[in-house]
């Protein structure tokens, strides 16, 4: 297929995500880029979400290799999806500064969210990276996007996939790299329901440093604060996913049918406002300010890993878009 590439609308360590035009069609879509030599995650999340299809899963277009400035260029095309991301959607609600989403919005988010998990675990599929970042936001409601954790269990079990994902929704048994699974979605989906919840907060309150939170996710006993505020429903629907130990998390099947989520399986539509600072055109690229791309890390010990988090020579680690998707190979213990 042919295409041109517009402006950057989002950069990582290794990746980089354009707008692109069909210059038969006019359509517009975004192409994921790496060089071809450093692609091998680019080319994972290639086959995972070519044999994807469902309308909570952001569509996969194809891909192809170009020749650019003399060097080989692996890309990845994908469904445009302009309302930006569930992040985004946060940060504007109460006029920039973020602020809680209401109960029932959170309700329907959580709910399309869950529809896509549904999907891909049904056959096999852990996304094992889920966040608010990481959801894009179309007119027909959320769409799971940016499968580079991604991986195939049994019976197609990847036994090349490395553990990853983000620090502050990691689950136990990920942050002790033991084991990244299914339940491990359902534990990173409560994280996020207490992301929306709290305006774009931290799951994890009160802490000091990236390696002792990881070490207090993984061996403290603890989970994540409910925030006072939410219903007994919302609560509840936390406590089925925030559960230490994973055999005992519910299914995204099982939490589709939670009374918080009455409203929703009612196809009661209630979102924050779609799409407020959507672009006109490929040039108008803000709502993809925060796309990350992944870095590949070391797990020979918690600092070490921590310290490749840096986006640049100084550390910061407030809560915000400082934390980023880690993956670490599990062959290179």
């Amino acid at each position: 297929m042919n295409w041109t590439r517009g402006h950057t609308i989002g950069r990582g360590s290794s990746a980089t995500v354009s707008a692109a035009t069909s210059p038969h069609s006019g359509n517009v879509f975004a192409v994921k880029s790496t060089e071809l030599s450093q692609s091998q995650f680019l080319q994972r999340e290639q086959k995972i979400l070519s044999t994807l299809i469902s309308p909570h899963v952001v569509e996969y277009i194809g891909y192809d290799i170009t020749k650019e400035k003399d060097r080989l260029v692996y890309n990845l095309h994908m469904e445009y999806v302009p309302g930006g991301t569930l992040s985004d959607a946060i940060r504007r609600h109460g006029g920039g500064g973020g602020g809680r989403l209401d109960e029932a919005v959170i309700g329907n988010y959580t709910h399309e969210i869950l529809k896509g998990l549904e999907y891909i675990h049904s056959i096999g599929v852990a996304h094992c990276d889920v966040k608010s970042q990481n959801i894009l936001i179309g007119e027909s409601g959320a769409k799971l996007a940016d499968f580079g954790c991604a991986k195939w269990l049994n019976p197609r079990e990847d036994k090349a996939a490395p553990i990853g994902g983000t620090p502050m929704f990691m689950a136990p048994e990920v942050a002790r790299g033991e084991e990244q699974g299914l339940s491990g979605d359902i534990w990173a989906l409560g994280c996020t329901v207490i992301e929306m919840a709290t305006g774009g907060g931290s799951p994890w309150t009160r802490v000091a440093d990236p390696v002792s939170v990881l070490y207090r996710i993984g061996f403290s006993g603890e989970i994540p604060e409910f925030p006072d505020f939410l219903s007994s429903q919302a609560k509840d629907f936390l406590g089925k996913c925030l559960k230490r130990d994973p055999k005992e998390r519910w299914t995204a099947k099982q939490l589709l049918n939670h009374t918080f989520l009455g409203e929703s399986n009612s196809h009661t539509k209630q979102f924050v406002e779609f799409n407020s600072d959507s672009p006109t055109s490929i040039l108008d690229h803000g709502v993809w300010n925060t796309v990350e791309e992944s870095e590949t890390l070391d797990l020979d010990s918690p600092a070490k890993r921590i310290g490749l988090l840096l986006c640049s020579g100084v550390a910061n680690w407030r809560w915000d878009e400082n934390w980023i998707t880690i993956r670490s190979n599990n062959n290179e213990h």
